[in-house]
């Protein structure tokens, strides 16, 4: 069997490499190890709630991975959601909609990433998005991918918005994707009318017939002759079979699966190959580099965010959806605004992300693999979130065998202007809760609660409640050093005819949620493949 192109991943970038190179005419096979996504738990925008703290529904779409003890918070093992379904990780997030900070994509390409800066990629982000206030210099409105502002928001996030506002002078910026970043915004999210627009709804629905997609499908290991990537050898219905590429092969597996495939092929640190008797196809750093962002929650009892975590609540909230679709709040991301802003620790652009929702959030983690119960009361949460993080880890193998777990080592909070970000946020949330604009509406602090009230307090508790937003990149990365995994045109060094196009690529952190930067490597890459 032969296919001009081999994708292997469906998710955020995959999905959009595989339809844009299929749209040529080219044949494309889409490898995916995880289910299909067509079900009213994955493409329902307000399902994310039970998808991930139900843990018999998490296990259906997910990979189950888990960090290593992170000796930094406690010997914890933190839990690594991604998506293992058509759609990927674009398939079970929670829809927030950020590009980044244009800095971030100037700074690639000023390291030698050359074609990466924020005018470059520009091109690549409009492509994809349909934004429902039109065309612009900045933004896209033809594109797949539908955006949409929050509706209805709750008093209680409306009340936050303004308390910011307030006390820390932020100004309300209308579209945080656009020319600047800074202020505080309502929450842009990629559905419309009660439908998830991931990858798959927007890329893969309507395939032409040169695309082939194969679910519940797992690449083992990648075929690689005289130094070219020449095909795969897979696993489908508990059989090993082999498809061969007479072009190219895109591994677009994600931050952990993509250096994960390409050790198993190896391709990698050439003494953990060996380790495990792995002939040493291309010595390359791959699964350094590691990062992520982690946030804390701050959840505060207010009658006014209207919501209730209670399982009642949302069954009849789906009933109602069932009748009448795009009739609740389950059409719609349950996140409602989001603010960027700067702390004494920034480098020239916001270092610091609120996410706000109108919910109540289980405290002080989520590690153990139960469903955790979260304060009964209608609240309203902060997630107070470190964007730009100075702890790097690693990705490495546990086993020479493809279906055994990576050992995943974020080695979080390892530096302590880290705790220092997440400390500041914390205050200062407390500060906006205090304002006069909207304490009143506040019955109290659930978490971390008034028991912790110094800085110094604050900052002891991290280790135990920071936790990650589920946005490692890194791990294959981009660049024209020693360093690099790939260079500029997503080549695996040293190997030919092979490409990784996904978060691992991305040298260093976006400002802000990572599906919407992943989605546009995604073209990006497809456009450097095709010229």
């Amino acid at each position: 069997m032969v296919s001009d192109y081999i994708v292997i991943g469906s998710g955020s970038a995959g999905a959009i490499i595989a339809r844009r190179l299929a749209d040529t005419g080219a044949t494309v096979t889409l490898f995916e190890a995880g289910r299909t996504d067509r079900s009213r738990l994955v493409r329902k925008p307000g399902m994310i709630g039970p998808m991930h703290s139900v843990p018999q529904l998490k296990k259906l779409i997910d990979w189950g991975h888990y960090t290593v003890e992170q000796k930094h918070a406690l010997g914890r093992t933190v839990p690594q959601t991604h998506g293992k379904v058509v759609g990927g990780s674009s398939s079970v997030n929670g829809m927030v909609f950020v590009r980044g900070n244009r800095r971030n994509f100037d700074d690639w390409a000023g390291a030698g990433n050359t074609g990466w800066s924020y005018e470059d990629v520009l091109p690549s982000f409009k492509k994809f998005e349909s934004f429902e206030d039109g065309a612009n210099h900045f933004r896209g409105d033809s594109g797949p991918i539908k955006v949409i502002r929050a509706r209805d928001l709750t008093p209680a996030s409306e009340s936050f918005m303004q308390a910011l506002t307030e006390t820390a002078g932020v100004a309300h910026n209308p579209d945080y994707n656009g020319a600047e970043q800074d202020g505080v915004s309502i929450l842009q999210q990629s559905n419309n009318n009660g439908l998830r627009y991931s990858t798959s709804v927007g890329y893969l629905d309507d395939r032409p017939k040169t695309l082939t997609v194969l679910p519940n499908t797992q690449v083992l290991r990648i075929l690689i002759e005289n130094g070219r990537a020449v095909g795969v050898e897979y696993r489908a219905r508990n059989r090993t079979e082999v498809l061969r590429a007479d072009r190219e092969v895109i591994v677009s597996a994600g931050a952990f699966g993509s250096p994960h495939l390409l050790m198993l092929s190896g391709i990698g640190p050439a003494d953990h190959l060996r380790a495990f008797d792995i002939d040493v196809t291309a010595d390359l750093p791959v699964g350094d580099n590691l990062h992520d962002h982690l946030f804390v929650p701050m959840s505060f009892a207010m009658p006014t965010a209207l919501r209730r975590s209670s399982p009642g609540y949302f069954a009849r909230a789906f009933l109602r959806e069932s009748l009448r679709n795009n009739s609740t709040w389950l059409a719609r991301s349950v996140f409602e605004a989001v603010a960027f802003l700067r702390t004494p620790y920034t480098t020239g652009i916001p270092d610091l992300q609120l996410h706000v929702l109108p919910w109540s959030y289980p405290g002080p983690n989520q590690d153990a693999p139960t469903r955790h119960i979260p304060d009964p009361r209608q609240s309203l949460t902060i997630l107070v979130t470190m964007i730009y993080p100075q702890s790097r880890g690693t990705l490495r193998l546990t086993s020479a065998d493809p279906t055994a777990a990576p050992a995943i080592d974020p080695n979080y909070l390892a530096e302590q202007q880290d705790i220092d970000t997440l400390v500041h946020g914390m205050e200062l949330t407390r500060e906006v809760m205090a304002a006069k604009s909207i304490t009143p509406a506040v019955d109290a602090e659930i978490s971390p609660g008034p028991q912790y009230p110094t800085r110094a307090d604050l900052a002891a508790e991290v280790p135990n409640r920071a936790t990650t937003v589920y946005h490692p990149v890194g791990t294959c990365r981009m660049g024209v050093d020693d360093r690099a995994v790939v260079d500029p045109h997503l080549r695996v060094r040293g190997i030919d005819g092979l490409r990784v196009a996904d978060a691992s690529i991305m040298p260093s952190i976006v400002g802000g949620n990572t599906n919407a930067a992943t989605m546009m490597i995604g073209e990006h890459a497809a456009s450097i493949i095709l010229s």
